[in-house]
């Protein structure tokens, strides 16, 4: 299916498309993505990356921690690099308030090592809300959670090299520019020490592509963005969908 223009339609369209496909993202690797040892769910983070953030409160009688095995769909990335067009070392509004994430935890100790974010018209049409972004994004890379961000709108004077290169910053080098033709953005992110981007552009009319979401610094699950982007899509009211596609 290819990708709509959601700059034709109000934030709270969007919105509502983003909370399906969240949802249909965390259920998607729950559906057997995740390995037994993690697992996904939507929700909502506003503020920092506190203890109180990272870890949730493990259900009594838990037991020992579980394998490190990473069965399933898991990749090494050693082995099967990520297909995307740019990979970067490193050395170092209402609704966008309202936004979801995924966030995936390992049932251990119930700590986030994981998480999608959807990029939302409010976390970029103004100067505050593309700092709140980029600073939450930048404070999960530096907590060592491994991120995938998706971003379904076009730079613009706040972000003129993308939602990447706002989280980036200097370290995507004086060579990286979003091109004319692929204005928009899903880009993977190994968080901690060794941090790593991986970046596939990609312009309304295309089919998303399937991209890694690390669970550690060398393994990695394929996400399905395509087939839960139509989901999410089948479930939009008829109107909206008519809009989009006229």
């Amino acid at each position: 299916m290819p990708v709509h223009d959601w700059t034709r339609v109000d934030a709270g369209i969007f919105h509502a498309f983003h909370h399906d496909w969240i949802t249909d993202i965390s259920r998607a690797l729950n559906r057997g993505l995740l390995p037994a040892a993690y697992y996904a769910r939507p929700e909502q983070i506003a503020g920092g990356f506190g203890a109180d953030v990272l870890t949730l409160r493990r259900p009594s009688g838990n037991g020992a921690p579980p394998s490190a095995d990473l069965p399933g769909g898991t990749v090494v990335l050693a082995v099967v690099p990520p297909k995307v067009r740019i990979r970067m070392g490193s050395e170092a509004n209402r609704y966008a308030a309202k936004a979801k994430a995924v966030t995936i935890r390992h049932v251990s100790d119930h700590q986030i090592v994981a998480m999608v974010e959807i990029v939302s018209p409010g976390n970029k049409n103004n100067q505050n809300g593309l700092n709140a972004f980029v600073r939450k994004a930048r404070e999960a890379l530096a907590a060592g959670i491994h991120l995938l961000l998706i971003d379904l709108f076009p730079p613009s004077s706040r972000d003129p090299q993308g939602i990447h290169g706002a989280v980036w910053g200097e370290d995507c080098g004086p060579d990286y520019v979003v091109a004319v033709d692929k204005p928009l953005t899903c880009v993977s992110y190994i968080g901690g020490v060794g941090a790593e981007a991986f970046v596939e552009p990609f312009a309304v009319g295309d089919a998303l592509p399937d991209m890694p979401l690390f669970l550690t610094p060398d393994v990695y699950v394929p996400v399905p963005l395509e087939s839960t982007y139509r989901s999410a899509w089948e479930g939009m009211p008829a109107y909206w969908r008519d809009v989009l596609e006229s």
